[in-house]
Parts: structure tokens; C-alpha cells; sequence
């Protein structure tokens, strides 16, 4: 424990970039191939109504989340964003693996080689990530108090 409080910084800072890295990696390879993503989304049981709005939506939530996480002033708001996108995300695919008739395939770029279960424990992953984030940054240091 002392060492997490050590490195609390780091270890904050060092989450806040895998979310960086993560969603802006999304955004971008989402935009590269906006009409393979458009059509994907026209493709999910529980999307098509709302896929020309969500094929814009969420590069932009993605890009504008990563951006904020360099600002400290909005980093905590931005730790919290990432947590409810990632449990959108989660959401969706437990509901596409247990409610949907069939389940689309809606990945890319790197993460298109995995299956819907490596994908929900990479989810889970960065759920945990953004949690530990959100603690450490709001656990005020302590400070070296001596008794007289």
C-alpha cells in the first residue's frame, strides 16, 4: 500500500495515458473506416435505430475524453467518463451476447481478433483501471504530522 501511495502520481498518470492511448487509437480507427463502422452499427440488434447518430457520437465522446484527461484541472470529470463509456461499452456487449438474436461483428483495428468474451474481460480491465484511477486521485496525501 505504501508503494501505491509512493507512486500515486505515476500510477494515476500512467492510467489517464492507457485511456489516452485507448480511446483515441477507437476514434481514429473508427473515423479511417467510417463506412465499415456506419455499416457495422446498421448491422447491431440493438443499434440500428440510432446508428447515424452513434457513428459520430462516439469518436467524438472518445477524442474528447482523451483530450481532457491531459487537462488536470478535468482530469477526475474525464476518470469519470472513461469509467461510464467503458461501462456503456460493457453493457452493450453483455447485452449483444446474452439478449441479441445474433451477434454482429462491430470491432476494429487491433482489437477485431478478439471475440466478444476477450473483449467484455478487456473491458472489465479498463473499468478496474478507471476505478483505481478515480480512487488514487481523489486519496488526499497524507502529510508527515509529528506529535510534540
Amino acid at each position: 500500500m505504501r508503494f501505491i501511495l509512493r507512486y500515486r502520481p505515476w500510477i494515476v498518470e500512467t492510467i489517464c495515458l492507457l485511456f489516452v492511448v485507448l480511446f483515441t487509437y477507437a476514434a481514429v480507427s473508427k473515423l479511417l473506416e467510417f463506412e465499415k463502422f456506419r455499416a457495422q452499427l446498421g448491422q447491431s440488434p440493438l443499434l440500428t435505430a440510432f446508428a447515424d447518430m452513434v457513428v459520430w457520437t462516439i469518436p467524438a465522446v472518445e477524442l474528447a475524453i482523451s483530450l481532457l484527461l491531459f487537462v488536470p484541472r478535468f482530469r477526475l470529470g474525464a476518470l469519470y467518463a472513461s469509467l461510464s463509456l467503458m461501462t456503456l461499452f460493457t453493457a452493450y456487449i453483455v447485452a449483444v451476447l446474452y439478449f441479441s438474436p445474433y451477434v454482429p461483428c462491430s470491432c476494429g483495428g487491433i482489437l477485431e481478433n478478439l471475440g466478444w468474451t476477450e473483449h467484455l474481460v478487456f473491458n472489465l480491465v479498463f473499468i478496474a483501471l478507471a476505478i483505481a484511477g478515480i480512487v488514487l486521485y481523489t486519496t488526499p496525501e497524507k502529510t508527515n504530522t509529528t506529535r510534540v
